[in-house]
């Protein structure tokens, strides 16, 4: 077998894990966000908008504790280019010990953090909701190994029980009257739920160990990367300390249900996308220098033309949405969902692109990319927040993403040896048969009366009716029913 021919064998393996890992993960992820769903759909019906503000400050500290307490731990395993037995002992101590030690420092920082965020009484939520952290530091190397090695089965199980038990915790202790707290045991009670099935399944030996020349590889990787995705987590969370400071509890509670619900495709798909994406681009880019190029090539048009039209079709219908699934006391929510959607474009796009920088190992420039992201949000967000309210922080958030955080990204890829060039004419076709569909679906919304299913329904339809025949070969749709009937497996 000639070089070629292996390179192209080791592709093709690469390709069918990814593939099979990427299927677990969007029939999973999908699986487990409906049920999240639901819950969030019972627990809006229980709490007040005041709690939504409370759980949104105690969440935004949880993000960004999340992407720094293990220092990229998790990435620099899937990432490893050697033995991961030889590696594992010294890597499950270390994000053990910097979880343990990132949630005594916030546990002691909580009360300013609090003030600072404009809710002085969210100090236990936040202290209570944090414990994830740590538990997180103990499971950080099997989590890991079930990525390296593309067992996403595994992962969806182990993260589907963990909802299981977040309901079972969350929603009696809201209909009992526990407000933000509710929402917290019932994550915490979830994330150990999850942590355990990881270990048993990642079947990792409990060992303790150090190794100074692994330990100075691991984080050589990791720290840089640890850094750049704390600054995200700050770029994507600062919005509710800022809101919560300057528009008060109620209006956050508006403010976070938007958010999240702004954020359901980057939940479903991106988790789905990035529990493959590291370690695929990470086993091409061992290949040969241009098989990441290639990948990168392959996958941000799919990507576009997947994600654009759910950004596009969730923005126009944005009132009708909230008023049917949280109820009118919401619909404040509504001019900042048609907004902040854009902002789950533009953070999927960045994220598979970050995801092949990792995989080449260039986490430096993830770093770069954030804190220009963040030296432009952080003053922009101050001044429209101030100036506009909670409409005004969606109008910076998604205008800073487009403006600065894109173009920062594409520097970063031609950097990286990824040409640019080859993605303009794939993009075109799903960019513009987005826009049709968008207004279709707002004709559409506009002549089928007050009852907002209907009008959801019916925009909708005409709108995906319209993108689709436009964006997807013939043939692939003369396909499509022989490939669902595929299994997962």
């Amino acid at each position: 077998m000639t070089n070629t021919e292996e390179i192209q064998r080791i592709h093709t393996e690469i390709g069918d894990k990814a593939g099979r890992g990427l299927r677990w993960s969007l029939v999973g992820t999908l699986a487990a966000k409906l049920g999240s769903f639901a819950m969030g759909l019972v627990l809006a019906r229980l709490l007040n908008p005041s709690d939504y503000g409370t759980f949104g400050i105690a969440t935004a500290a949880l993000a960004v504790l999340m992407h720094i307490n293990d220092v990229g731990l998790i990435a620099a395993v899937v990432q490893w280019r050697g033995k991961l037995e030889d590696m594992a002992p010294t890597a499950a101590t270390l994000a053990a010990v910097f979880g343990a030690v990132v949630y005594g420092i916030f546990w002691l920082a909580a009360p300013a953090y609090s003030a600072f965020s404009g809710e002085a009484d969210a100090v236990g939520v936040v202290r209570l909701l944090t414990l994830v952290i740590v538990i997180d530091g103990l499971t950080a190397v099997r989590s890991a190994k079930l990525m390296r090695e593309f067992q996403q089965d595994k992962l969806i199980i182990a993260n589907t029980v963990g909802l299981l038990f977040q309901a079972g915790i969350s929603i009696p202790l809201a209909a009992m009257g526990s407000g933000a707290f509710s929402f917290a045991w019932g994550q915490v009670a979830g994330a150990a739920a999850t942590g355990l099935l990881v270990t048993i399944f990642a079947r990792v030996p409990l060992r303790v160990g150090f190794n100074r020349e692994i330990a100075w590889k691991l984080l050589v990787y990791g720290f840089p990367l640890a850094i750049s995705l704390g600054i995200e987590a700050i770029v994507m969370n600062v919005q509710l300390a800022v809101v919560g400071r300057i528009n008060g509890q109620e209006l956050l509670g508006f403010y976070v249900l938007a958010f999240n619900t702004s954020m359901w495709a980057q939940t479903i798909l991106g988790t789905a996308i990035r529990y493959v994406s590291v370690a695929g681009f990470s086993r091409l880019s061992e290949t040969d220098d241009r098989a990441l190029a290639e990948g990168v090539h392959k996958s941000v048009p799919m990507l576009v033309s997947v994600v654009a039209p759910i950004v596009a079709l969730m923005s126009v219908l944005a009132t009708p949405l909230i008023g049917l699934m949280y109820g009118d006391r919401w619909l404040p929510a509504a001019p900042v969902l048609t907004l902040l959607v854009g902002l789950t474009f533009v953070r999927m796009v960045t994220g598979l692109a970050m995801d092949a920088l990792m995989g080449a190992g260039a986490t430096r420039s993830t770093l770069w990319i954030y804190l220009g992201w963040s030296v432009a949000l952080i003053p922009a967000l101050w001044y429209a927040t101030n100036a506009y309210g909670i409409k005004g922080a969606a109008i910076a958030q998604t205008g800073v993403g487009l403006l600065v955080a894109i173009p920062l990204t594409a520097i970063a890829l031609q950097r990286a040896n990824v040409a640019l060039r080859p993605l303009g004419r794939p993009l075109v076709r799903p960019i513009l048969a987005t826009i049709l569909s968008a207004a279709v679906a707002i004709l559409v919304m506009r002549v089928t009366g007050p009852y907002e299913i209907v009008q959801l329904a019916a925009a909708g339809l005409a709108g995906i009716l319209v993108y689709i025949p436009l964006v997807v070969p013939l043939d692939q749709l003369r396909r499509f029913p022989s490939t669902l009937r595929r299994s997962p497996a």
